[in-house]
């Protein structure tokens, strides 16, 4: 089986902002739509775990923006797999066109089991064939961002929606950056782009939750955090 997934598509109006390139968000979505079409192609996909009563978590993501694709141009986009850990596993992503890379990004994965809630150990999860060999395009790691904003007030409240909901019953991954980005003014996207955003998911949460949206900004980067009643739902640093 293959470890590389590669797919050509168009950047259409609702992939795109109110710049005319393709959204943060949408790469998100991007990102996580092909991690799920190359898992169908290695049998570890939704309909395969959810028979054995798993499903897969993001922890972290990253993304690193050169240039965002114009609104109708035509991009590549690419996925694979690096050698998995015992519990955690990364993938790798690229947005390209005409050989030169757009956008990159990995993720961090995780297995949980349905009944207990647990997370489940990844031996014998992906097919002893797969080659490792192909490295990451994000060799640096994640973002460390500490969880005390004391003294940050929130700056937005977010309540989630019927529309945030993924089958697994919790508010889905690109939902949370759907949110995120959205409490953010135009003019201020436009005037000072995101060129690195990293993402940590530390809780779920579920239609009709109320979020409180938090940030500091330091050394050239804005942190984010995303809290319910006080706990914290989700971490996130711009550049």
């Amino acid at each position: 089986m293959e470890n590389y997934y590669q797919k050509s598509l168009v950047i259409t109006p609702s992939l795109s902002d109110a710049s005319g390139h393709l959204s943060i968000p949408s790469v998100f979505s991007l990102f996580m739509d092909i991690a799920s079409e190359h898992a169908e192609t290695l049998n570890i996909g939704f309909r395969e775990m959810s028979e054995r009563r798993l499903f897969w978590l993001t922890v972290k993501t990253q993304i690193c923006v050169f240039h965002r694709p114009r609104l109708m141009d035509t991009v590549s986009v690419s996925t694979w797999l690096d050698k998995p850990g015992r519990m955690r596993s990364v993938r790798c992503y690229e947005i390209s066109s005409g050989g030169q890379t757009l956008i990159t990004g990995k993720t961090e994965w995780a297995l949980i089991n349905r009944d207990t809630l647990a997370l489940t150990p990844l031996a014998g999860v992906y097919p002893e064939s797969l080659d490792y060999s192909r490295p990451s395009l994000c060799p640096e790691p994640f973002a460390r961002i500490p969880d005390a904003f004391d003294g940050a007030q929130p700056y937005a409240d977010y309540r989630v929606r019927s529309t945030d909901i993924d089958i697994g019953g919790h508010m889905n991954n690109a939902a949370y950056i759907c949110a995120l980005i959205g409490s953010l003014k135009n003019a201020d996207l436009q005037s000072a782009p995101i060129r690195k955003m990293d993402v940590i998911f530390r809780a779920s949460c579920y239609e009709g939750d109320l979020l409180s949206l938090q940030k500091r900004t330091s050394d050239g980067a804005t942190d984010f955090r995303l809290a319910k009643d006080d706990a914290t739902i989700l971490l996130a640093r711009m550049i």
